[in-house]
């Protein structure tokens, strides 16, 4: 495990350099980082996840002023956003450079790119820079389809051999809002924490909603397949009285997620959700895990409300609970 130290930010960078494997902080999630432009190193960020080489990666850059070595045909559109939002959680997709980061855009004529605020993060970057990495594509540190992590110990869990640059707990905790501008209007892929109404006013013009993808085996964006971000216990979406008429007869172990207390039989494990969406956001994958390593069967988790403020935690919950069948 590495910390903030120049020494350990160097080493790190020279990991990266030399096509190896790095865990990554961001303020979202940690990432399973390489050389986006190094394709055997991509393709074991793949290969160490479990995931299809056609799914696209975000590539991180250390500035704003990078993104000309990946993508090409900015829109109008793009420098506002980058000004308002790098370094931040929001991911631009572009058109991509003809013959640059193949691998990493899962074989897409578009890239998928991001300059997150994490401190370390940045650091490493542009020390990565130095060294002729211009961008480090870095999926969540997790297996594929699993909860994302949101520590460095989450990361050493999945991967114990892999090299780790601790940056403490994820500030924001779920992955970043991707807007498609690739072909000149700009189209929300995945929700984060950033409102749509103050994308589209920082933008200039509405920032559209996508509709579900064509084909779920080739995603256009990173983290958009129906089922995703799944424990290993079965998470289910319920009303808070929807939760308290069922968890009787729940076969099997149950824990509760919810924002206001539930009547509820005692042997279920109950823990309070935070009111606030931001506060949710932070706990929402750590929650998912912690629950799990209880050994419940079941995760119920009171919906989220319909607000836009709610839409990246509602989002996720969603796609974690996708495979859950009904009572």
């Amino acid at each position: 495990m590495l910390g903030d130290s120049d020494a350990d930010i160097a080493h790190a960078a020279h990991t990266l350099a030399r096509g190896e494997l790095l865990g990554l902080p961001t303020e979202t999630v940690y990432g399973l980082a390489a050389d986006a432009l190094q394709p055997e190193a991509v393709a074991a960020v793949f290969k160490a996840k479990g995931r299809p080489a056609n799914h696209p990666l975000i590539v991180h850059v250390a500035s704003a002023s990078h993104v000309s070595e990946f993508a090409q045909n900015l829109p109008a559109c793009a420098q506002a956003l980058m000004d308002a939002y790098w370094p931040g959680p929001l991911t631009l997709i572009f058109q991509r450079r003809q013959g640059v980061a193949e691998a990493a855009a899962g074989g897409h004529p578009t890239i998928a790119l991001r300059c997150p605020s994490h401190p370390l993060a940045l650091k490493l970057l542009q020390r990565a820079w130095d060294l002729g990495v211009k961008g480090v594509a870095a999926p969540s540190a997790n297996l594929f389809g699993k909860v994302s992590p949101t520590t460095a110990q989450h990361v050493q869990e999945a991967f114990p051999d892999l090299t780790v640059l601790d940056g403490g707990a994820c500030q924001v905790g779920i992955e970043s809002t991707i807007v498609d501008i690739s072909q000149g209007r700009p189209v929300l892929l995945r929700p984060g924490m950033l409102p749509v109404a103050q994308l589209s006013l920082v933008a200039g013009q509405a920032v559209q909603r996508a509709q579900p993808e064509p084909s779920a085996s080739t995603p256009a964006a990173p983290g958009t397949l129906a089922s995703h971000y799944a424990p290993r216990a079965r998470v289910h979406l319920y009303t808070g009285p929807q939760i308290e008429q069922f968890a009787a007869a729940c076969p099997g172990r149950l824990a509760v997620w919810s924002r206001t207390p539930l009547s509820l039989p005692a042997s279920v494990l109950w823990r309070a959700m935070p009111a606030l969406p931001a506060d949710c956001a932070h706990d929402l994958f750590a929650q998912l895990r912690s629950l799990d390593a209880t050994g419940v069967d079941h995760i119920w988790v009171e919906t989220p409300p319909q607000a836009e403020a709610w839409d990246g935690v509602r989002d996720r919950l969603q796609r974690a609970s996708h495979t859950a069948l009904p009572h």
